[in-house]
């Protein structure tokens, strides 16, 4: 039987080519999480999108394309998550960041 409990999904949208401190954007966000305990993060890396210039990133063969969307997404307590946003919201700058309240279904440890 799972344990459910709520939680929060913190969402990052940026491109591939985007850079902080000579690391790509992604890992250093995604170091940041780490660094502070989140409980698990993910980078997807996208095959096509826009953001608000409305300039399209694909990866259509005819178009060589180094700067896709990164989607990264982490997930945690609320409190966690609300304590790791302003570190992630100074890596990220103009960046997409969003959040939202989860259900967290976790295995209950056997007796």
């Amino acid at each position: 039987m799972d344990s459910v409990a709520e939680g929060r999904l913190l969402r990052v949208i940026i491109c591939e080519g985007d850079r902080e401190g000579g690391l790509p954007l992604a890992e250093a966000v995604v170091d940041a999480l780490r660094d502070a305990e989140i409980a698990g993060a993910t980078i997807l890396r996208g095959v096509a999108g826009y953001g608000s210039s409305a300039v399209l990133h694909t990866t259509h063969v005819l178009r060589l394309c180094e700067d896709l969307p990164m989607v990264i997404e982490a997930v945690d307590t609320v409190e966690k998550i609300n304590a790791v946003l302003p570190r992630v919201q100074d890596l990220v700058g103009d960046g997409l960041i969003t959040t939202q309240t989860i259900e967290i279904h976790a295995p209950r440890p056997s007796d």
